[in-house]
């Protein structure tokens, strides 16, 4: 018997080391024809002290440009991410597999995939071209990848709700939007709060770089500062942008510990 287990061990083992060996020589190999040579990064280290020189000389006296175009970039954000789930919660529901049938959610679920098909800056570019330049193209990219980011995760959380609250509900003869209130969105709500929180985060890092297509926000003087190599300049705005990252990054852990990991674990949860 242990013989037996022995040798099953060894074969699991031996097509574990099979599918790793082949990863790893799949890595090789796409980074020679990709050309991702090590020695170019190794060769290209003394520019980082040139640069790492040049971001120490900040220039202070940008301190207040670059906080009011941070708290433009955080109202983008917010604005962006706000929409987003606003529209992205009922295309949820009716993607949902477990709430409707195959000719409604088949058609919501390739629209959502068609919006996901483009990144933010990519949809932003499109903004550009269709309301001109400014914060409002960058709101409008926001909105689009938070819809579609959003919508996936949260129809992938109500389908995976435990069927048997559903169907005690529904055998008492309710309708599906009182099952929508009364089941599905207090079972998938701290999975939703939870993605807002990242989402939010993750919208205020991405319109931190929208400015490079003209979309508004901090980006804007980034890239700008950093195209005429003036990085002591950027320096000023991206320890900005840092310091805003760390401190929603903060607050975002705070709101976890207090609503969603608390109220998952069936504790009392504190206002």
């Amino acid at each position: 018997m242990h013989k037996e287990k022995f040798w099953r061990c060894l074969a699991v083992n031996q097509k574990n080391n099979l599918i790793i060996g082949l990863i790893i020589a799949g890595v090789i190999f796409m980074s020679a024809n990709i050309d991702a040579d090590p020695r170019y990064f190794v060769e290209g280290l003394p520019n980082i002290g040139i640069i790492a020189e040049e971001i120490t000389d900040v220039d202070p006296s940008l301190l207040e440009t670059a906080f009011w175009s941070m708290l433009e970039t955080i109202e983008m954000a917010f604005i962006g991410t706000v929409v987003g789930v606003t529209i992205a919660l009922p295309l949820s529901l009716l993607a949902a597999r477990n709430l409707n049938n195959k000719f409604v959610y088949i058609p919501i679920r390739a629209l959502l995939a068609a919006i996901r098909t483009f990144p933010s800056i990519l949809w932003a570019i499109l903004f550009v071209i269709i309301v001109g330049l400014g914060p409002f193209a960058g709101v409008l990219a926001i909105i689009m990848y938070t819809v579609g980011f959003i919508a996936k995760l949260q129809y992938e959380a109500i389908e995976a709700i435990d069927a048997d609250p559903m169907d005690a509900v529904s055998a008492i003869g309710v309708s599906k939007l009182q099952l929508i209130r009364f089941v599905v969105l207090p079972e998938s709500a701290s999975h939703l709060l939870s993605q807002i929180l990242y989402i939010f985060d993750y919208n205020i890092r991405q319109t931190s770089i929208l400015g490079l297509v003209g979309a508004g926000g901090i980006g804007f003087y980034i890239i700008n500062y950093i195209k005429f190599f003036e990085y002591g300049k950027a320096a000023v705005f991206m320890l900005v942008v840092l310091v805003t990252v760390l401190i929603i990054d903060w607050v975002s852990v705070r709101i976890r510990d207090n609503y969603i990991i608390k109220s998952q674990r069936g504790m009392q949860v504190r206002v």
